[in-house]
């Protein structure tokens, strides 16, 4: 039979805090709950490397097509700046992990850039060549520096 675990993901996040807030850990699924905190941890770790992805391929774009420069690609740089500095301060121990983070956005973000400017791969650098400061910076904007 399957359970509550398998079949409805929802009821049993509130099946199991009722279980947490009444004490009853002996009925609590204490082996899941571990796993889908951990998960939980890991998810905001992607969500900081997803919105460094969007932000360091509208800063690639913008400073190598900057013919092409527009209000969509500013606008998205302002966005993501403000969602990422949000980001770290709802949790504020994802700096520690801000090498990282960056390292692995800018691979990703070397790809989507890459694909979307038809430059070939040797346009840019190998290794992200902004620190998370200039990154995060409203006033930084790529020109060739």
């Amino acid at each position: 039979m399957a359970t509550l675990y398998e079949t409805d993901f929802h009821a049993r996040a509130f099946e199991q805090a009722d279980l947490l807030r009444a004490g009853k850990l002996a009925e609590a699924d204490l082996t899941h709950l571990i796993e889908e905190i951990e998960g939980m941890g890991r998810s905001e770790q992607r969500e900081l490397v997803n919105c460094l992805v969007i932000l360091l391929r509208h800063l690639l774009k913008w400073r190598f097509q900057p013919a092409l420069r527009g209000n969509s690609w500013r606008l998205s740089i302002k966005e993501q700046r403000i969602r990422l500095a949000s980001h770290l301060e709802d949790n504020p121990s994802l700096k520690s992990k801000l090498d990282t983070a960056v390292a692995r956005a800018y691979r990703l973000a070397l790809i989507e850039a890459e694909r979307e400017t038809g430059l070939p791969e040797s346009t840019f650098d190998p290794v992200c060549p902004y620190p998370f400061s200039r990154i995060l910076d409203d006033g930084f904007w790529p020109d060739g520096d």
